[in-house]
């Protein structure tokens, strides 16, 4: 489930809104159908932001992008496993530390009672949360990811999974239904006998495709999620060829598109052995 793509789009999103980049830039990159060209680039992004936390350590705008960035970069173009949990752990901090920074409260989410972070999670009611909780929410996903054989991180996937309901409740159609993607992956992590929840994730898969019909990565992970934990073979090569057939050019998604089309060949070429 290689979602951490979007969190690099997030990240420069966030960039140019803060003023830290100028918006032609940002843009220019979120709209850019060369794969090759932002990965590329995508490094100078991560020194200049973390340069600049040397600079501005509080600064809740840059730990955000910082986090985004850190976590794109691991999930898509680091494949060196060690290197890439080390990115992700940097990333899931700067989150952590930016949530702090914006609610003292907050500052032990991964460590305090359940009880007490179920309390804390329903404090967060406003618009001006929804950058904090999904940074940390999305990060956090991206983190477990790579730590599936530790039983202390996979406990926190409650946590995680309450966060980002919180979003949804606050904002559905928050980041083009993102969180919805990403409840729909986390209820996937595991097969039904262990836990898993299916068909749940199968209708937040579907709600998120709703909010955008154009984030054609939703249909990637609602294949490679549910699909192929289902073996629902039908299910899962259907959302690939629509995403294969679909325009990838849409106002801040086309790169998006782009890497979802990559996927979307990628996973195909193996449905026949896979099922």
């Amino acid at each position: 489930m290689r979602i951490a793509l979007i969190l690099c789009c997030v990240a420069l999103l966030q960039a140019c809104s803060i003023g830290r980049l100028p918006n032609d830039i940002g843009y220019g990159v979120l709209n850019n159908d060369d794969l090759v060209t932002v990965k590329e680039g995508l490094p100078t992004y991560l020194l200049l932001v973390d340069g600049a936390l040397i600079t501005y350590p509080e600064s809740e705008s840059l730990l955000l992008t910082a986090s985004s960035l850190n976590s794109a970069y691991s999930g898509v173009f680091v494949t060196d496993p060690k290197r890439k949990l080390k990115l992700a752990s940097k990333a899931l901090s700067f989150a952590h530390k930016a949530m702090c920074l914006h609610r003292k409260t907050a500052c032990n989410l991964q460590n305090m009672p359940f009880e007490d972070f179920e309390i804390e999670i329903t404090n967060f009611k406003k618009e001006k949360d929804l950058p904090y909780l999904y940074a940390l929410g999305s990060t956090w996903t991206s983190y477990i990811q790579l730590t599936t054989s530790d039983f202390n991180s996979i406990a926190h996937l409650a946590r995680v999974e309450l966060m980002i309901k919180k979003i949804v409740l606050l904002d559905e159609s928050y980041e083009n239904g993102m969180p919805l993607m990403y409840l729909g992956a986390l209820n996937s992590f595991l097969p039904p006998a262990l836990g898993g929840k299916p068909e749940i994730a199968k209708d937040y898969f579907e709600r998120a495709i709703k909010v955008n019909p154009n984030n054609l990565i939703a249909k990637v992970i609602y294949a490679d999620s549910y699909g192929r934990l289902m073996f629902e073979q039908e299910l899962h090569d259907r959302l690939l060829n629509e995403v294969l057939e679909a325009d990838s050019e849409f106002h801040g998604l086309t790169l998006q598109n782009e890497y979802a089309k990559t996927e979307a060949k990628r996973l195909l070429a193996s449905s026949y052995d896979y099922f």
